[in-house]
């Protein structure tokens, strides 16, 4: 069994100078790229990668998912994403992902996302496998006692003062 005492750490990555916008920074879009790999990899973890949808013709869609944008990352730079199991049931994973720049540690942006268990075939959702959710429950249980990045959780709008 693996331990589950940390959010899991994904590969390093790289950010490409293909993926930078007119801003001179990463793009939008790409956060989301770097967040699903190492979403990937944790799901490797619990059994729920590539090769158990070639085996059981099942897998997991996103359903939402909320990036904060808190430091913009340059061409080059080297990123780490963690993977926290905030909650899960039957059918769902609610997790949070953080993302800092590999050798200075800071953090560039957290994306928080609802993953739901997909039959393929009937395409609608379907119970996790109990292996699969034992394996999610170990990985929730050490993970519930973890700090919550401040970022989960917000509700998006404009703030209005209060006259």
């Amino acid at each position: 069994m693996t331990d589950y005492g940390q959010p899991f750490v994904g590969s390093i990555m790289s950010v490409e100078q293909d993926w930078i916008d007119y801003n001179g920074h990463l793009n939008m879009a790409y956060y989301s790229v770097l967040f699903d790999r190492t979403c990937d990899e944790a799901m490797d973890l619990v059994g729920l990668g590539a090769d158990y949808l070639k085996a059981s013709d099942c897998s997991f869609f996103t359903l939402e998912a909320h990036v904060t944008y808190v430091r913009e990352l340059p061409a080059d730079a080297n990123v780490k994403v963690t993977f926290q199991v905030l909650d899960y049931d039957a059918k769902r994973i609610h997790y949070i992902q953080e993302m800092f720049h590999a050798e200075e540690g800071w953090l560039s942006a957290t994306m928080e996302g609802i993953c739901l268990h997909v039959d393929m075939q009937a395409k609608k959702s379907s119970p996790f496998p109990d292996d699969m959710r034992d394996k999610i429950a170990a990985m929730y249980e050490e993970h519930k006692g973890l700090p919550v990045p401040p970022q989960t959780g917000h509700r998006i709008g404009i703030p209005r003062k209060v006259a």
